[in-house]
């Protein structure tokens, strides 16, 4: 009786315990969350203050709300509205989207599931490529396009993605496609199915959480794109949101923090958007890609 009620005084302890612990880490994450999200809610808040106030008060909330930030804001600069720069962007992210879905999975297709001759030499080039700093083509891929007359054109952000150029995406479906049981491949072929046939019936419906996953990081760093954008585009008329954003910064003069801050925090909407809808499949694509052998 008495190892009993020292078992049970134990076991109460040791729950206890495991309660303060979790209300302790639960206290802990949530802290550290505020804590990253504070400059963004400061940010977004700013956006409805008077531009006199922004960095005058300490206060977080405006004194007197007003919308003007993101009147002037979508009203643009130099006779250009930000409503072309969201279009702008929206059709770079839209082609290199499409690009990427379609040449990385077919790489990863063919990396998968096909047998062809120095198959491992050019996957180990390809993975290479994910250890080659982006700064590093820079110069020689400037040079090129640059002979192609492509320099002030979307061309140098879009047509290199239907070359399957993103290693991580190709990596990624690879991974993913390994998961592919083999007998299904064989099972189409069996029933006539060519290898496009196999590609497109059979390997594309069940790699959609590889190719959600593809899609919205491509989204996201397409539209969060700036150092591409800033060296291949000049023309006002062809800037994107980025670069719209930066327009309202004047090293020489008077910078319009608040019609920016108010334009900053409409660009996030599309990534906030896109992320809540298909975090589910973001989750299993990069789980799912991550686990297989």
């Amino acid at each position: 009786m008495e190892i009993s009620t020292k078992h049970n005084h134990i076991v109460r302890v040791s729950k206890k315990r495991q309660k303060i612990s979790k209300v302790f880490i639960h206290g802990f994450v949530i802290l550290f969350g505020i804590v990253m999200l504070y400059p963004l809610l400061w940010m977004v808040a700013s956006s409805f203050k008077n531009p006199s106030e922004i960095f005058s008060s300490v206060s977080f909330y405006p004194s007197k709300w007003t919308i003007d930030n993101y009147v002037q804001g979508w009203a643009g600069v130099s006779g250009y509205t930000f409503d072309s720069f969201f279009v702008n962007t929206l059709i770079i992210v839209t082609l290199a989207i499409i690009g990427n879905i379609i040449a990385c999975s077919m790489a990863a297709y063919a990396f998968a599931k096909l047998e062809f001759k120095f198959k491992s030499v050019m996957f180990a080039l390809m993975l290479l490529t994910l250890m080659l700093p982006f700064h590093v083509t820079v110069i020689p891929q400037y040079i090129m396009f640059n002979y192609l007359d492509w320099i002030n054109t979307y061309y140098p952000l879009i047509l290199p993605k239907f070359f399957a150029t993103e290693g991580f995406f190709v990596f990624l479906m690879v991974q993913f496609m390994k998961g592919i049981p083999n007998e299904l491949v064989e099972a189409a072929e069996i029933d006539g199915c060519g290898r496009i046939k196999t590609y497109w019936y059979l390997i594309l419906p069940l790699s959609v959480p590889a190719l959600v996953t593809t899609m919205i990081f491509t989204f996201i760093w397409t539209w969060n794109d700036f150092f591409g954008q800033l060296l291949y585009i000049s023309d006002l008329k062809l800037f994107t949101v980025a670069l719209g954003l930066r327009m309202f910064l004047d090293s020489a003069g008077e910078s319009a923090w608040g019609p920016m801050f108010a334009m900053s925090t409409l660009s996030l909407i599309p990534l906030f958007i896109v992320f809540v809808f298909f975090q589910r499949y973001l989750i299993e694509g990069i789980t799912t890609g991550g686990l297989k052998g």
